[in-house]
């Protein structure tokens, strides 16, 4: 056994060294499962593990030592967010209406993870059924940043960014509504990928109509991969991506391989930035960091634009869109039967009254939203902008209070994401620097209708010249 932890290792080199025998499974489910029950007595981004690891990793090593065939993914711990079905094993979805849930099936993801013998370690905390862009529920305490634990990873997917940052896994599963996977991969200073809509099947995660509230968010969810880089996130996409007749709305997979293009590839690409898309206050430090990082990508990739797609502030938008796909009726009755009370977004978007012209005035919204950027797309390949407005800051909080002198209501601090998500395009935040206290800070990139290895491309040329040689926590 080589002399040091296989959780130094990213998902691409620790696949291959399983492979290749140097560890074996479960010598690395023990060391994930070690650095978890040591570190996440402070961090708390796991809710529930799986107490089959160790079979699951002796499984494997009994067929790697036979010469059986396994899948690319054989003995790589992974943790799935706790929105994400899981059979057998607990999955709350942050909320207490579920606290003792046990689904029957996986989603479709795990499935295909199981498939590609990767190792399920447990589930990863987050807001109550994702609603929020921090990782707050009644269930679970709050996740804390590996990085400051005072301060906040960034949600809904809080859990997976910060075992993915503590290093306690190499691949974590996120889910993105309206920015929950890019997010707290920008405020944990990871990669983060949101897929295009549909390249990652989703059931019965928002398709099951027995279960209110994980039903949710169909035409704005995707799932995907949060991980140290890109090249890691499309080999996790390489094994999730790919259509299902469960899925009305799944897509082909974009290749065979997810081999990423480099920079020849690039040469005459297209691309276009903005601090603030017209109308964002920014947090001076995130900003001059996005300069530096384009500035420094123009020095190699040639010419980038100052411009952006007009579409202005959607915050109302993405709420009445969620209002509007959400059983608002039947989270009523099950809370009514449980005694329980919803709160914070969910609670908000239960009490409102709701009418048919805001919901039909929304849907005509979201198009012009989608023309508006389609045809700025036209003329890009790529548009790049902060992550989020503002680095992380206190865990106890929705959102800082002013941003550049601004006062502000707590969701202003993520005006960048929720567009992907409306129009369906592939984005991912990238770890491009930090703010003077050590805040980790990213950028996000999104590319063109079905692009996504474009967008995976470009952020592993953005990785070189932001190389992420540095992570918190204690030394592996």
């Amino acid at each position: 056994m080589p002399n040091k932890s296989p959780l130094e290792l990213d998902l691409t080199q620790l696949s291959k060294a399983l492979i290749e025998r140097q560890w074996t499974a479960r010598e690395v489910a023990e060391a994930s499962i070690s650095r978890i029950e040591t570190l996440d007595r402070d961090l708390h981004a796991f809710c529930t593990l799986d107490e089959t690891a160790m079979a699951q990793a002796e499984d494997i090593d009994r067929r790697l030592s036979a010469g059986l065939p396994v899948g690319p993914l054989a003995g790589v711990p992974v943790a799935v967010k706790d929105l994400i079905c899981t059979r057998g094993l607990r999955t709350t979805f942050g909320s207490r209406l579920y606290d003792d849930f046990v689904p029957d099936q996986d989603d479709i993801v795990v499935e295909r993870l199981k498939a590609a013998d990767a190792i399920i370690v447990g589930k990863t905390n987050a807001s109550e059924f994702g609603y929020g862009a921090v990782g707050h529920n009644h269930l679970f305490p709050t996740t804390r940043n590996p990085w400051n634990t005072a301060l906040t990873p960034g949600g809904s997917s809080a859990g997976s960014a910060a075992a993915i940052a503590a290093r306690m896994v190499p691949l974590a599963l996120g889910s993105d509504g309206g920015g929950s996977i890019r997010i707290p991969a920008s405020l944990s200073g990871v990669f983060g990928m949101k897929p295009s809509w549909g390249r990652v099947p989703l059931y019965p995660g928002c398709r099951d109509e027995r279960y209110p509230g994980q039903s949710s968010w169909e035409s704005l969810e995707h799932i995907g991969p949060l991980s140290r880089n890109a090249a890691d996130a499309a080999l996790a996409l390489s094994v999730i991506s790919g259509p299902t007749p469960y899925d009305r709305h799944s897509i082909p997979s974009e290749a065979s391989d997810w081999a990423l293009d480099g920079m020849e590839a690039m040469k005459d690409v297209r691309i276009a930035y903005t601090h603030d898309l017209g109308f964002a206050p920014v947090d001076p430090e995130v900003s001059a960091v996005f300069e530096n990082a384009v500035r420094q990508l123009e020095r190699i990739i040639g010419t980038i634009d100052c411009a952006y797609p007009a579409v202005g502030n959607t915050e109302g938008l993405l709420d009445t869109l969620v209002a509007l796909e959400t059983d608002r009726a039947g989270l009523k009755a099950m809370a009514a039967e449980r005694g329980i009370e919803l709160d914070g977004w969910i609670g908000s978007i239960l009490e409102r009254t709701w009418s048919t012209d805001q919901f039909t005035a929304a849907l005509l919204e979201r198009k012009r939203v989608v023309n508006i950027t389609a045809k700025f797309m036209a003329d890009f390949d790529f548009l790049l902008t902060p992550a989020t407005a503002t680095a992380a800051f206190p865990v106890d909080t929705d959102g800082p209070a002013e941003i550049a002198g601004h006062a502000l209501p707590p969701s202003a601090w993520v005006p960048f994401s929720a567009l992907a998500n409306f129009t369906g395009q592939p984005a991912a935040s990238v770890p491009i620097g930090f703010t003077n206290d050590g805040r980790p800070i990213g950028l996000q990139i999104m590319g063109r209708h079905l692009d996504d290895r474009g967008v995976l491309s470009l952020s592993a040329i953005v990785e070189k010249l932001f190389p992420n040689n540095r992570w918190p926590g204690p030394t592996l």
